[in-house]
């Protein structure tokens, strides 16, 4: 099978389009023919030796949306969809024509999507529900903050919260477009500067948010704190920025905040598995929306779809392998 690998670390330019071998089903697991996969900012970073834990020589990537060929009956031909931390980190990845996974990692993708609109979902969406749902338990009639709303995964945040019945205020540096799905659906957008919690405080009653999802880090902590409630959660991703912050403790005390860390890189595919498959009714009910897709790639030009994530580019980039 054609693939993509790295064999040092480096910039997309350590990329090779090369010929593995393609792998058979066992008893433990089973065999994806990907017919898509999206291109991650933490694809790249791992590429370039972000990830202490990489094992190479590897295959890189982390979503995917496939047609299971090789496996127990029940799943033969069945159309899947998946994420998770180990593969393209400690186990070959979605960057290539098949991809070998547990049987625990079938998850079957949602009609609604086609391949390229489900493989653009998986590690913002799985992030997004594992604060939202599993960590903060956000309830229907509740407010959430969501700083960074305008990025992938604030952006997951605010369908998820909505399609959950909450209320949610959008603090970012600029509004939301509204011709994307959170653009659409925010109830209330914020600008994030020094003023940003007076004016969430001022759309709650003077009480705050019960949830603050803080999807920036490093420079967004303070003011993410500033935004909840007594008592209220706030949900904190950092992947970049600062490492160190700093926040007043008596405040923090006082106001009996629950600081939750969300890492899905912890999550392997088996194990993300099951969120996957919490998201497929939204996304088949119209409650969720799959992501702009800015740029699509044949694999042989998967450099090229490294590079436009390197550059920033904004909406998803989506590698065909079929």
């Amino acid at each position: 099978m054609k693939a993509i690998q790295f064999k040092s670390f480096g910039s997309p330019e350590v990329l090779e389009y090369v010929d593995l071998p393609t792998p058979r089903a066992d008893a433990d697991h089973a065999v994806v023919r990907v017919m898509a996969a999206s291109v991650n900012p933490s694809d790249v970073k791992n590429v370039s030796g972000h990830f202490e834990h990489t094992v190479l020589p590897r295959t890189p990537g982390r979503d995917f949306s496939g047609v299971v060929v090789d496996g127990p009956a029940a799943w033969l031909d069945a159309e899947v969809w998946g994420t998770g931390g180990d593969i393209g980190f400690t186990r070959d990845g979605t960057h290539a024509e098949y991809l070998s996974i547990p049987l625990a990692a079938l998850a079957r993708k949602p009609v609604a999507l086609n391949h390229a609109e489900a493989a653009a979902i998986g590690v913002n969406f799985v992030v997004a529900w594992l604060g939202t749902v599993e960590y903060a338990s956000l309830q229907a009639g509740e407010t959430i903050a969501v700083l960074g709303a305008g990025g992938g995964v604030g952006g997951a945040v605010v369908q998820i919260a909505k399609a959950r019945g909450a209320r949610v205020i959008a603090v970012d540096r600029r509004p939301l477009d509204p011709a994307t799905p959170a653009g659409r659906l925010i109830d209330a957008y914020v600008p994030f500067d020094e003023h940003a919690a007076e004016r969430v405080r001022e759309l709650t009653g003077g009480a705050g948010a019960e949830v603050v999802y803080d999807t920036v880090g490093g420079v967004a902590f303070e003011t993410a704190l500033g935004l909840a409630r007594r008592r209220g959660r706030v949900l904190e991703i950092s992947g970049t920025g600062k490492r160190r912050v700093e926040f007043d403790l008596i405040d923090f005390y006082h106001n009996e905040t629950q600081l939750l860390g969300v890492d899905s890189a912890k999550l392997s595919v088996a194990a993300s598995a099951p969120l996957m498959t919490a998201l497929v009714e939204g996304f088949d009910n119209g409650k969720l929306s799959g992501p702009a897709i800015a740029q699509e790639f044949p694999l042989a030009r998967a450099r090229e779809a490294y590079d436009a994530v390197a550059g920033g580019t904004r909406g998803r980039v989506v590698i065909r392998m079929q």
